[in-house]
């Protein structure tokens, strides 16, 4: 069965820090390019974050320019996003999803047709 598992979401203050992981399991990442998407309350979904299937090119969502960082590795096969920095507004629930193509796929689209899985989400909540 192919899965991919988010974890490490939770409550923090503002300015702090989180560190999300996806991992999966049934399949091996290293020929997918990986995005993070978030969901808040009310609102649709976004893309925040993207890594290539070889790791060499990463993209980010403005809002998070600068506080987020995206990596890969693949003897843990997993995707990890180093979130610090935070602010209220990245209050939402956290999807990984994975899509298969050629190492020129360009994930800064953020198009979630793409993605052929996802995990079930983590909750980030950012608040004092």
């Amino acid at each position: 069965q192919l899965q991919l598992v988010e974890s490490g979401g939770g409550l923090v203050q503002p300015g702090g820090s989180l560190r999300l992981s996806c991992a999966a399991s049934g399949f091996t990442l290293d020929y997918y390019a990986i995005g993070w998407f978030r969901q808040a309350p009310g609102k649709g979904r976004e893309g925040v974050s993207c890594i290539s299937s070889s790791g060499a090119i990463t993209n980010y969502a403005d809002s998070v320019k600068g506080r987020f960082t995206i990596s890969r590795d693949s003897a843990k096969n997993t995707v990890s996003l180093q979130m610090n920095s935070l602010k209220p507004e990245d209050t939402a629930v956290y999807y990984c999803a994975a899509v298969v193509g050629p190492t020129s796929y360009d994930c800064s689209g953020y198009v979630s047709s793409d993605y052929q899985h996802w995990g079930q989400g983590t909750q980030v909540t950012v608040s004092s």
